[in-house]
């Protein structure tokens, strides 16, 4: 992390977060960075509190940090999708496997599958995952209608039957309502809902995305020095989206605050490489090559659920020879976090894939607290960084075209 203390510094800084495929409201945002912040504080020895948002417009709370010597004042703001997501998870369990077949007929199809599995095996296991324990309930209720129907047959004949589909259905429900710990229909949904138009923005999502921008935006006219987007997941690559456009419409000024763009755990591949993602792979190229932006992308080896060091811009076969952004960084799992607490998370895939916006206990390589609250702008703050020579930097995607 840079250290200089000759760098403009940041005194106030307005934060718009975009959450991944997640259902559950946004307060679970706020409660997270209130528990996580106060942890990173007493373990980095700087000072920061959150307290509630007023005024209204979106869901949010402000952040008052003394870090370095100086005084920071952050607002952080929601971008809310979670109403979409869980319209698109209202499926019945009939639903739920057509959806498995139709989301692995697309990317099996297509080659895209393959072409993932040749970046990082850690987010193809996650996909495939739900399809193998769909596929695996599945069976067991299956062998519990054959083990009671022969059981009970000498008996009761067709009734012995009806009983043991019965018995199974009540079994399949029961799956479902266990999956608050199982993440199987969680999962089928979030990738179902990605690949349902092969990788264009589902309607009623880019009008939301169209929202987003707006209050950014609104937000660039602001007396405040940073304007910072954090896109979590698959929260990155919508961010991408709203950047774009924001930039495209002529709505950054020259003048305005810093224009930050800082994604974690992301899993743009799973939609760029879609063959129908023209718009994401062109505000892939788009955004790379900008100057009016600084963009800098977070992951970890450690992270199975995210394509870790993989260049969203490279991968997907975008990247042209002026390449700026994104620069690529590794949060370093086995190294920022201690012995103990990696032995405590290393095998909590889901809880791994939120370490982005929680405390370390070596934070040397990376802070959240310190980039959302902290006196310094993203681009400073890693102007002397290089980037993680382990990254992966070739085009893989079978599909690269950015016009339909």
């Amino acid at each position: 992390m840079s250290s200089q203390t000759n760098q403009p510094r940041v005194k106030r800084r307005r934060v718009f977060y975009i959450p991944g495929y997640d259902p559950i409201p946004p307060r679970r945002y706020r409660e997270l960075y209130r528990s996580e912040s106060a942890r990173q504080a007493a373990i980095s020895g700087y000072e920061i509190s959150v307290s509630p948002k007023t005024g209204e417009g979106l869901y949010g709370w402000h952040v008052h940090s003394v870090q370095d010597g100086a005084e920071v004042h952050t607002d952080v703001e929601v971008l809310v999708w979670s109403d979409i997501v869980r319209s698109s998870m209202s499926n019945s369990i009939a639903a739920t496997y057509l959806q498995m077949l139709r989301t692995a007929w697309i990317y099996i199809s297509t080659g895209v599958l393959w072409r993932l599995m040749r970046l990082r095996k850690g987010p193809v296991i996650a996909a495939l995952y739900p399809i193998v324990m769909l596929i695996a309930q599945l069976l067991v209720a299956m062998a519990v209608v054959i083990g009671l129907t022969v059981l009970l047959a000498p008996v009761l004949s067709l009734v012995a039957l009806v009983l043991s589909i019965g018995v199974a259905y009540v079994m399949m429900l029961w799956f479902r309502k266990i999956d608050n710990k199982l993440f199987v229909y969680y999962l089928m949904h979030d990738y179902a809902y990605s690949a349902a138009s092969g990788g264009k923005t589902p309607p009623e999502l880019a009008g939301r995305l169209s929202e987003f921008s707006n209050a950014i935006a609104a937000a660039l006219t602001d007396e405040t020095d940073e304007v910072l987007i954090v896109g979590h997941s698959s929260g990155a690559h919508l961010g991408v989206t709203v950047l774009a456009d924001l930039i495209r419409s002529g709505r950054v000024g020259a003048d305005g605050p810093e224009l930050s763009f800082l994604t974690l755990g992301q899993v743009v591949p799973m939609v760029s490489f879609l063959p129908n993602a023209y718009d994401l792979r062109a505000d892939l190229r788009f955004l790379s090559k900008r100057e009016d932006l600084a963009w800098v992308d977070i992951s970890a080896p450690g992270d199975g659920c995210a394509f870790a060091l993989c260049d969203p811009v490279a991968v997907s076969g975008v990247a042209d020879a002026d390449q700026r952004w994104p620069l690529v960084l590794s949060a370093a799992f086995t190294q920022t976090l201690s012995a103990e607490r990696w032995r405590a998370l290393r095998w909590r895939f889901f809880r791994l894939h939120f370490q982005y916006l929680c405390a370390f206990d070596h934070p040397d390589r990376y802070d959240y607290f310190r980039v959302t609250a902290g006196p310094l702008s993203l681009g400073h703050r890693f102007a002397d960084r290089k980037p993680s020579g382990s990254r992966i930097v070739r085009s893989v995607s079978k599909y690269v075209s950015v016009q339909a």
